[in-house]
């Protein structure tokens, strides 16, 4: 399929601004450039409150977003890793997204703003979205949610979080995980797949910027082949919670997205995926410009509760 117009008028109204890429302009401006407005994803609700807890870590006291649906219960939940290659971007700017999926799933949703990089290589940011999946698992009660109805989920570096995180709760065995909902992550280092070729520098998210990134959160070749930095590269997938994955048509990462369900499928893992034709990376937080965004919470709500039902 071809470009979707909204998509395209998204990137030709970014590109008045004349931005260098994120490889170029480094992490401070581009933190500074990517503040946005709370209704930036689209319209926010008024019967899903927000309030802002801290998760003490071993590293910090992490600021969260707790998303609560109307109604006493009982709930099912997830915790939410945002998006930003790991260094930039924060809960706020997930208002909206997060308030239809608590909604439409019935879930007390938990969004981690974890810590960043380069200041905060690996294994930091995962560490503090691993504690924060347990601090929710140990909270059930205070929250009336059902045990054993916790997701996890994420988009771009928020979906690596979440691969890698899905990865340590299967290993430390301590709480069920019931899904894990992956938004174009970026789980491999192979910058040389078809997707990463095709769209190396006109969609928004660029081959060198996720390069970049990548350089930002590794400590280097030591973490290669840890699966909880690079999901990819794991060796055992068996035991899995089942996952829900969706890609975008025009998006370096696409081919990442492909070559992760498939390892999970390889290894007994259902898996409920879609790829979004037209689209490009970051169009479920573009849900003002491009109503795909919008539209894409349906299903992953839909494919949410489609497990929990089961």
């Amino acid at each position: 399929m071809t470009l979707h117009p909204q998509c395209a008028a998204f990137l030709a109204e970014a590109a008045k601004s004349n931005l260098p890429d994120i490889s170029v302009m480094g992490a401070y401006r581009a933190r500074a450039e990517g503040h946005t407005s709370r209704d930036f994803s689209g319209p926010l609700r008024d019967d899903v409150s927000i309030q802002t807890r801290y998760v003490t870590t071993m590293t910090a006291d992490v600021v969260v977003n707790i998303y609560q649906p109307p109604g006493l219960g009982p709930f099912n939940a997830m915790v939410y890793y945002h998006g930003g290659g790991w260094v930039l971007n924060y809960i706020n700017k997930y208002d909206a997204q997060l308030q239809d999926l608590a909604f439409l799933t019935n879930s007390v949703i938990v969004a981690v703003n974890y810590q960043k990089a380069p200041e905060h290589k690996f294994p930091i940011p995962f560490e503090d979205c691993y504690e924060s999946f347990l601090w929710l698992s140990e909270r059930t009660t205070e929250f009336n949610i059902t045990p054993g109805k916790i997701g996890i989920g994420g988009d771009s570096a928020g979906g690596n979080l979440a691969s890698g995180v899905a990865h340590k709760i299967r290993d430390a065995n301590k709480y069920p995980l019931a899904y894990q909902m992956l938004i174009y992550p970026c789980n491999g280092i192979n910058f040389d797949t078809p997707s990463y070729i095709a769209n190396a520098s006109d969609y928004g998210l660029t081959r060198n910027g996720m390069k970049w990134l990548w350089e930002q959160y590794l400590n280097g070749d030591v973490d290669h082949f840890n699966p909880y930095a690079v999901p990819l590269n794991a060796t055992n997938f068996a035991d899995l919670a089942p996952a829900i994955l969706i890609t975008a048509e025009y998006d370096v990462l696409h081919d990442d997205g492909v070559s992760y369900v498939e390892k999970l499928e390889s290894a007994g893992i259902p898996v409920l995926y879609k790829n979004y034709q037209g689209m490009i990376h970051g169009f479920f937080n573009y849900g003002s410009d491009i109503d795909e965004g919008i539209v894409a919470r349906r299903y992953l709500a839909d494919s949410i509760n489609q497990i929990l039902n089961n």
